[in-house]
């Protein structure tokens, strides 16, 4: 087991980790940019280090300065916790390249799943239910002949996309031509690639989540789903677990289906495989998978009992055995 770890983050997710790490009585360092000098992270940590001023480029996306402070304090392994570079391959490849274990998945789990065309592949091919929709749209007019094959409403999404940006419904072949070139330049702007696909759009969907851990040798364990539906300008707002009101069958269709995935992507650490429920018909479709920990994982934890921190700390460090014993009650 680690002596030391460092958390690349701020705020609630760090004083989170420092928790867990306390209570497995591992050393914790956290880092701080110049406005979170004070901040509860910095005083519960055991040990504390500025990266940089208070811009998070120059200090909580500033690789270098987080490596640095890594080295400095003999820190063995860094926990990305979420946001930040939680989903970012050079982040993890850094780590890995520094002899600093990345606590999270492997930098080829988080860049196959890190666009959502490239997922939509995956999950095709292990036999995961798609919404009806495309591959990257070369144009407006690709765009609009691929919705009036599909039919209307449509959504047209960023393939970098996440959190509710560079994603537009259409209803007509209008609104296809207005918006392609809208989320071609919202993802360029906010994501650094302009690549656009297509899927039918699921006027009344409730949003279904299933939490999964990985060892990275193809076992995978599913703990429950979560209900996100309720959410404002695509924000979740309420975490519901188990999911209200889903049938049974369809329960265990959606853990099959993410398990299964996840087990052909060799997936490691924890990681959550997102879905579309079609209440009116009972089909689901898959949406992406966040390679990452959750904001959300604190309701998963309540139900289970589990620590999904401690899990991804152990596992980091080759530990697996607790994935044998869990029942999944």
């Amino acid at each position: 087991m680690f002596k030391k770890v460092l958390i690349a983050n701020r705020g609630a997710i760090a004083c989170r980790i420092i928790r867990t790490l306390k209570a497995m009585g591992v050393g914790s360092v956290a880092v701080y940019s110049d406005a979170d000098a004070g901040s509860l992270h910095v005083s519960q940590a055991d040990e504390a280090v500025r990266i940089g001023p208070a811009p998070a480029a120059q200090s909580y996306l500033d690789v270098d300065a987080i490596l640095a402070a890594a080295k400095a304090t003999g820190a063995e392994a860094i926990h990305p916790g979420y946001g930040f570079l939680s989903e970012n391959v050079a982040f993890a490849e850094a780590c890995a390249a520094a002899g600093i274990a990345f606590i999270g998945p492997t930098p080829d789990n988080i860049r196959a799943f890190g666009l959502k065309h490239t997922a939509r592949d995956l999950a095709q091919a292990q036999g995961v239910p798609l919404a009806p929709g495309t591959g990257l749209l070369t144009d407006g007019e690709a765009a609009r002949a691929a919705a009036v094959e599909i039919g209307f409403p449509v959504i047209l999404k960023a393939t970098a996309g996440g959190g509710g940006i560079g994603m537009r419904v259409c209803e007509d072949e209008a609104a296809v031509a207005e918006a392609f070139a809208a989320v071609t330049r919202l993802g360029g702007s906010n994501f650094a690639d302009t690549g656009v696909f297509l899927e039918r759009f699921v006027r009344r969907a409730r949003h279904i989540e299933v939490q999964v851990f990985g060892d990275g040798a193809g076992k995978v364990v599913a703990l429950g789903e979560r209900d996100c539906s309720l959410q404002r300008r695509n924000q979740k707002v309420i975490e519901e677990t188990p999911a209200p009101g889903l049938p049974a069958a369809t329960r265990a269709a959606l853990i099959a289906a993410a398990t299964r995935l996840a087990e052909a992507a060799r997936y490691r650490s924890a990681g959550t495989v997102e879905f579309l429920y079609d209440a009116e018909r009972d089909d689901f479709f898959f949406l992406e998978v966040n390679t990452r920990l959750q904001v959300e994982h604190g309701v998963t934890e309540q139900v289970t009992g589990v620590d999904l921190v401690e899990w991804m700390i152990r596992g980091a460090a080759g530990e697996f055995g607790f994935l044998d014993s869990w029942s999944g009650e």
